[in-house]
């Protein structure tokens, strides 16, 4: 199945959550259409969707904060897995970024999930293990 890989607009938001939930993504308390609204509203360009034409069945968020590139939420249906759909969103991710000026570039990987760190290990992204992460909210 042939998806188009273009930026979200708001009438997407809902779709978007109902992916995240129907694909078993982590949830975090951000994932509420107010947060994706105030993400449009900063910066419309970072949330990238995959549309196969009837329903979106993929995301992912290229955020740009003008000092680094962060990648989160790449998600795929699983009706839509193995396909190549996330290495084509991660490209799409990388490409907005880099042309919006960021040079170095930063994913967050949930470790517990085996097929999202095969993905990214498959990728040529490095994992960093000499670092921690500290979260507040």
């Amino acid at each position: 199945m042939i998806s188009t890989i273009r930026t979200a607009r708001p009438s997407d938001i809902q779709s978007v959550l109902t992916l995240w939930v129907e694909s078993d993504a982590e949830p975090t308390h951000t994932d509420d259409s107010e947060s994706l609204r105030r993400l449009l509203a900063r910066d419309p360009e970072a949330l990238v969707v995959a549309d196969d034409g009837t329903d979106i069945v993929g995301s992912v968020i290229a955020a740009w904060d003008g000092w680094r590139g962060s990648i989160y939420r790449l998600v795929v249906a699983p009706s839509h897995r193995r396909q190549g759909l996330a290495a084509r969103l991660l490209a799409h991710a990388e490409t907005r970024l880099i042309t919006v000026g960021a040079v170095r570039l930063q994913a967050i990987v949930v470790e517990t999930e085996p097929l999202a760190v095969g993905f990214w290990g498959a990728t040529g992204w490095e994992q960093q293990v000499e670092r921690l992460r500290f979260v507040k909210g």
